[in-house]
């Protein structure tokens, strides 16, 4: 749990949250979205390009070594923060990017690429895919279009009225045939937190990988990958203090040296002729070309604030928060929230609606007491849909949160059916 003090200097490492909005002190409630970042984070990118500049990997001079020590040292860093080896963790742009890497990856070793080590990762008629109701797009999109380049089925685990997977149907759904169990840690919409055991043990059971979208889970909960028993999981810098265009894929160093590359080029290649190329191990395999560096340094520099604070506080606080933020709004009129109404197995992602109100004009309701948050579909139109509605708005915590932006939020929140003359 952080103390008053530690979060007060927590508070005073984000710059931008002493800005005003509409001559109103910022109130940042969409974390979810993008973080904040802290001062070491934008300082240890600025220093890189005021000292180090250099192209890594490449080159002898001075530079060049510089750079590339701070590069891999920041894979180190990412790594260990989620219980990972350094060879186990491939830079992406993006949670995005890593889970299009993975379907493009199998798709190749459908069509041979990788030869017989990658056959494993090869899908048909008859394969099964199974995602989740719950799925951000990106964890959803790129499976569909596997299958349908591929001939394999996709499946999925429905969703309850509360918000959560009904793993009830687990052995219907997860078959002898089904291949990847793609599923994500924490809702994006409902907050919900996936009780992964059974999903796992279900899946292994039957042969099948299971990929991890840990995008809201990494910067809100301590982790540790391998422990969980995922095959792949991704998660993005941005929404964990570091900057935009920079993720990780999080892959078993066994299957990271069967699974065959997807992007070639410079880099990632050990001898090339002019008819054959073989390729470095992983996790350079999977990074041709010119790497995003100074944004992996940054992704380093976050994952080593937040674990010098300790995950374990930070959880906690952000627990302490939620339970804050959902025991007020269960009591307003005509709010309902989208997802469990309790802070049990759920992270700080708060989806509502206003009765009568659509969410953008929620939004711009709050915001215009300088209040943050997001509205629309969040990239998960499934579980909006399940849930009844066509989009939300959402309020989202992170590690600086503080009680006052939660109050804020709750004084707020019921003026906007006012705002348009539908009463209390």
């Amino acid at each position: 749990m952080l103390s008053a003090a530690e979060l007060a200097r927590v508070r005073a490492d984000f710059p931008l949250l002493e800005r005003e909005v509409h001559g109103k002190p910022l109130v940042y409630l969409d974390w979810g979205a993008t973080s904040q970042k802290p001062e070491i984070v934008i300082d240890a990118e600025q220093d890189y390009y005021l000292t180090r500049n250099a192209a890594v990997h490449r080159g002898a001079h001075t530079l060049a070594g510089e750079a590339t020590e701070l590069f891999e040292g920041a894979r180190a860093e990412v790594a260990r923060f989620v219980g990972a080896a350094p060879g186990e963790l491939v830079w992406t742009s993006g949670a995005t990017a890593g889970l299009n890497l993975l379907a493009y990856a199998m798709q190749n070793a459908t069509l041979g690429s990788g030869g017989e080590a990658a056959r494993p990762f090869a899908l048909g008629p008859g394969d099964e895919i199974v995602v989740t109701e719950l799925e951000h797009h990106a964890n959803l999109v790129p499976w569909q279009q596997l299958a349908a380049r591929t001939g394999a089925s996709l499946r999925w685990i429905p969703a309850t009225d509360s918000g959560r997977l009904d793993l009830s149907v687990l052995p219907e759904v997860v078959r002898e045939r089904t291949r990847v169990v793609a599923v994500t840690h924490a809702s994006n919409v409902t907050g919900a937190v996936t009780d992964l055991a059974p999903i796992v043990a279900r899946a292994h059971e039957v042969g099948a990988l299971v990929v991890l979208d840990a995008c809201q889970s990494v910067p809100h909960l301590a982790l540790d990958l391998p422990g969980l028993g995922v095959d792949f999981a991704v998660f993005s810098g941005h929404k964990m203090l570091a900057p935009h265009g920079v993720g990780a894929l999080y892959g078993r160093r066994e299957l990271l040296e069967a699974l065959p590359p997807v992007q070639t080029g410079g880099s990632m290649v050990e001898v090339v002729t002019m008819t054959e190329t073989t390729f470095l191990p992983p996790p350079q395999k999977f990074e041709a070309g010119t790497q995003p560096v100074a944004e992996a340094i940054g992704f380093g520099a976050a994952a080593q604030y937040l674990g010098d604070l300790g995950m374990a506080g930070v959880a906690a606080h952000e627990h302490e928060l939620t339970e804050r933020l959902l025991a007020g709004i269960v009591q307003l009129p005509h709010v309902r929230v989208l997802g469990p109404t309790e802070a049990v197995d759920r992270v700080g992602v708060v989806s509502f609606e206003v009765d009568g109100v659509h969410p953008h004009d929620v939004g711009q309701v709050l915001d215009a007491e300088g209040i943050a948050v997001r509205v629309g579909h969040h990239c998960a139109q499934p579980i909006h849909r399940r849930l009844g509605v066509a989009s939300s708005a959402r309020a989202s915590l992170g590690i600086a949160s503080n009680t006052d932006d939660v109050d804020a939020f709750l004084a707020a929140l019921p003026t906007v059916r006012p705002f348009f003359g539908l009463g209390e």
